[in-house]
């Protein structure tokens, strides 16, 4: 029992930490005057926020030092690397020092290397004490993810609210502190023995009353989260909020001395976490029904594909075509080199051949990673069309709507045993959103438009952001899924830097003396919806593209998920 409970611990410091190392996401708020300080371009601003993204590219580095160091030290090694790439920031926006362009960019490349760090800890304590039910604990804790900016927000209202240079001094010292508190349970980390099935339902009720909580917890964030009020009022939701991130160590509690919460768990279907690729014994059996199935189909002569499994997991298709009809290009498309089973272990060299990771890599390219540059503009988006007062709240908006679409991800866990949907078609659905709003931010500059259409970015980027894990997991096995899913998101900083230099390129073409442009410090501020309106129509043109791909990869993989779910059934009938 202290066992368990201890886990439950560790679980609650883990969504801490990812509630407070979100840090990447109030860039806007301060980019401004970070802007104004060094007197830089448009472009070479966007150049700092591609330095920030492309720390994710080094990535793989903080699993290569947990093979050498204790958890607790890769830990603080990553919040020390924030403190320093923030804390210089805070100093040079203060102007107590000053620094050559070159080194602030480091100082970003290492502060957005800390985030991929704390991210990589986060992962490895779900995965050691969450084996049966891994989907729910690490979805859960990316969605808290979300609200940092949210809380910066909060905090940066309880304390100076006038002071944009107070979010990189947040920056600096809240990862820290969250690392500090959280080292007792992590060191304390118990031994766990494999849970019996009703143990295991018993944890999935605890997981839906945390879901549920966290959306409690965003509402009142996306309420409170930029609201103008007087100093004591602004601490008084902030200590709410602290509260809120505190109350989940009590719901494990009380389910563990309740016993009429059977009652009300017994009218959930749950089976495990409802993850797809739980146990790789499901595979091997995954893989032999597969095969038999394969094997007992005859000639048919009707004209319909025969799949056949092949050594790397693809589908050989063998086409036996009516006299006189000639196979479709498009067809072609969909049951060329497709995956005939979801978990087939794909080391990089396969990964990057497969037609079907490109598809997915393009999905994410033209969604998720389009909806973060735009949060890295929302300040001088809203500047251009006079809503800079009205910047704090769009970024809480955008974090708030991110934090529910990371949520979200977890619905077709919880669903999947009265309706099941391959993960795939609900990436579809989620980049569903982002065309729409760009096309809504193009067509007018109200401020009724960009609301609605931040809370549309942030709400499809963070279902992407969440659901990439399991995807890839399950697409390309989950053996392989760290590889994997740091070859995937090679495409935030590309993104980033071809994303934002094309809005960089057109904000700058677009500022004329004449117009009512004006100087900042030496840096040119670009007014007027011409700034963004060409920038708004490429990005959803791109995201149009990002979807059409997701719609390819779940037409190409729906086979491959409608037979896992009919052989997971037929063996939990024997």
């Amino acid at each position: 029992m202290a066992g368990q409970s201890r886990k439950w611990m560790i679980l609650v410091v883990t969504i801490w930490i990812q509630a407070f190392t979100g840090t990447n996401f109030d860039f806007s708020a301060y980019s401004s005057s970070l802007k104004s300080v060094l007197g830089i371009s448009q472009v070479q601003l966007n150049y700092l926020a591609v330095a920030s993204d492309l720390g994710k590219v080094f990535g793989w580095s903080s699993g290569l030092t947990l093979m050498y160091f204790p958890l607790w030290v890769v830990l603080f090694m990553a919040a020390f690397m924030g403190c320093l790439g923030y804390g210089i920031q805070w100093l040079l926006i203060r102007n107590v020092l000053t620094l050559p362009y070159f080194l602030v960019f480091l100082l970003c490349l290492l502060a957005g290397c800390s985030i991929c760090w704390f991210n990589t800890v986060c992962f490895v304590l779900c995965n050691r004490n969450f084996p049966a039910n891994r989907p729910l604990a690490i979805s859960l804790t990316v969605s808290y993810n979300g609200v940092s900016a949210a809380l910066y927000a909060l905090a940066a209202n309880a304390i100076d609210p006038s002071s944009d240079a107070l979010y990189l001094l947040l920056n600096a010292l809240f990862p820290l502190l969250t690392s500090v508190v959280s080292l007792i349970p992590i060191l304390r980390q118990p031994s766990l023995d494999p849970l019996p099935p009703d143990a295991v339902r018993r944890d999935s009720l605890i997981f839906l009353l945390l879901n549920f909580l966290a959306v409690v917890t965003g509402i009142y964030l996306l309420i409170f989260g930029s609201t103008t009020t007087d100093l004591t009022t602004a601490r008084i939701l902030l200590s709410v909020a602290i509260f809120l991130l505190i109350f989940p160590l009590c719901i494990p509690g009380v389910v563990y001395a309740k016993n009429w919460f059977r009652t009300i768990h017994s009218s959930f279907h749950f089976d495990g976490s409802g993850f797809i690729l739980v146990e790789a014994d499901d595979l091997e059996l995954h893989k032999e029904l597969l095969s038999r199935h394969a094997s007992s189909i005859g000639p048919t002569g009707n004209g319909s594909l025969t799949h056949l499994l092949s050594d790397n997991g693809s589908v050989i298709a063998i086409t036996r075509q009516k006299t006189g009809e000639i196979e479709g290009c498009c067809q072609g498309m969909l049951v060329r080199d497709q995956l005939a089973m979801l978990g087939q272990e794909h080391p990089a060299g396969v990964l990057v051949r497969r037609f079907d990771f490109w598809l997915y890599y393009l999905a994410y390219f033209c969604g998720g990673t389009i909806g973060l540059v735009y949060s890295n503009n929302l300040g001088q988006i809203a500047q251009s069309l006079g809503q800079s007062s009205k910047t704090t709240t769009l970024l809480t908006l955008y974090s708030s709507f991110s934090f529910f679409g990371r949520l979200l991800s977890a619905v077709p866990d919880y669903i999947r045993a009265k309706f099941y949907f391959a993960r795939t078609g609900w990436l579809t659905i989620a980049l569903l959103p982002t065309p729409i709003a760009f096309f809504l931010l193009a067509s007018s500059d109200s401020a009724v438009v960009l609301h609605v259409g931040t809370a549309l970015v942030g709400l499809s980027s963070g279902f992407i952001f969440a659901a990439a894990v399991s995807i890839t997991s399950e697409l390309f096995g989950p053996n392989s899924v760290g590889v994997n899913h740091n070859i995937l998101i090679t495409n935030i900083p590309i993104g980033s830097l071809v994303y934002g230099c094309l809005a960089a390129l057109v904000y700058d073409a677009n500022i004329s003396p004449g117009l009512g442009n004006i100087l900042m410090s030496d840096s040119a501020v670009c007014m007027g919806r011409q700034c963004y309106f060409l920038t708004f129509l490429l990005w959803g043109c791109i995201s149009v593209l990002g979807l059409v791909c997701s719609m390819l990869l779940f037409f190409r993989t729906r086979h491959a998920y409608d037979l896992f779910e009919q052989n997971r059934i037929s063996t939990q009938l024997y």
